[in-house]
């Protein structure tokens, strides 16, 4: 039901915002580094930017992190899923580069702002990078190209890339008003208005028949106003697969959040038309305190990221970027499941947590 949120799983200064659907050269972001085909790279280098380069031995470790992290949550067969007409396998390639070369980018915009790690974050990064390396087996070792020296480069640019972007937003602390950052908490009964196809995607019923699912949205509401209890409507009739929601403002579909705001506690609305069908509302609390900081620290960190992104692309437009092509059309999501390693940015969370806060 909420409007989707995009997050990036786990760069901690937040540069990814599209998780799957990242194409370089495609849909515009705040923080996208576009990759130009060029010539005149190494065979073994996948880009360059400016003097920063990233080998095929980065890009593997990352896109096996990557690959095993959502296999955990998806299932392997999460590679035949078609995006867009793409294979999500493509998605995640461009995730990584995506992904890769923006630490590239901020590990050349430290020099901008004479950020450097110190002597003790050096060695956090070592130390990372030599637990990451006793995870790996022979296989992966070999499958991967991997080593110390490269996991090294790795973790001590990921450091520098997190030291810069706090670096960026320091000074960002902005008063968030309870008003502001008010989130509320309903309950609520969906009568959809669409069906899945085979491959899950939505098909709109059509106008006859969101005209029956609007005639019985509109009985129900008059047994609730007759006094029949809201939860055992929410029972009988609730198509969603939950019923109760906290939210901000800018969360929901317009309609339905204006709806909701609107009402006081144990108020209901009337039918809140959005794109899943009809809603009835009822407003079990209208500030959620608990919630509601935690919007604060939200908006707080979204202040922060448009900052640092406005920073980020001025300086990024600026540099010269070179992709090898031909190589990154050989490398491929990993088939051999002894490939399982994927605690690359767990283990840098365990080593560099509150470093730079």
């Amino acid at each position: 039901m909420k409007k989707m949120t995009m997050t990036g799983a786990r760069l901690l200064f937040a540069c990814l915002v599209c998780t799957f659907a990242f194409a370089l050269g495609g849909c515009k972001t705040d923080s996208e580094t576009n990759l130009v085909l060029t010539t005149g790279l190494d065979e073994d280098e996948v880009f360059r930017i400016e003097e920063a380069s990233c080998s095929q031995a980065e890009m593997q470790i990352y896109l096996a992190n990557m690959q095993n992290q959502y296999e955990k949550i998806f299932g392997d067969g999460i590679w035949n899923t078609d995006l867009a007409g793409k294979k999500l396998e493509s998605n995640i390639k461009d995730t990584a580069l995506a992904k890769i070369a923006q630490i590239k980018v901020m590990t050349l915009l430290s020099d901008q702002y004479g950020v450097e790690l110190t002597d003790h974050e050096t060695e956090l990064a070592r130390q990372a990078a030599d637990e990451y390396f006793g995870t790996l087996d022979k296989t992966e070792i070999e499958t991967l190209g991997a080593d110390k020296d490269i996991l090294r480069k790795i973790y001590r640019e990921y450091a520098l890339a997190d030291k810069v972007y706090h670096y960026i937003i320091r000074d960002i602390t902005p008063e968030i008003s309870d008003d502001e950052a008010r989130t509320i908490t309903v309950e609520h009964i969906l009568f959809k208005t669409y069906s899945l196809d085979q491959n899950g995607e939505r098909v709109p019923y059509s106008e006859a028949e969101k005209a029956e699912v609007r005639e019985r949205a509109e009985k129900v509401l008059q047994k609730i106003r007759a006094g029949e209890d809201f939860e055992a409507m929410v029972s009988a009739y609730n198509e969603d697969n939950k019923s109760i929601y906290s939210f901000g403002l800018g969360d929901m579909e317009q309609g339905y959040e204006k709806a909701a705001f609107d009402l006081g506690t144990d108020e209901v609305s009337d039918i809140v038309e959005t794109e899943y069908g009809y809603h009835i509302i009822k407003c079990l609390n209208t500030f959620n305190r608990e919630e509601t900081d935690a919007n604060k620290r939200k908006i707080v960190e979204k202040r922060r990221r448009e900052v640092f992104s406005r920073e980020y692309d001025d300086f990024a437009d600026s540099l010269m970027k070179n992709l090898n092509q031909p190589l990154v059309d050989k490398i491929t999501i990993f088939r051999d499941p002894a490939i399982k390693t994927d605690q690359l940015m767990t283990i840098y969370e365990e080593h560099f947590s509150g470093v730079f806060e």
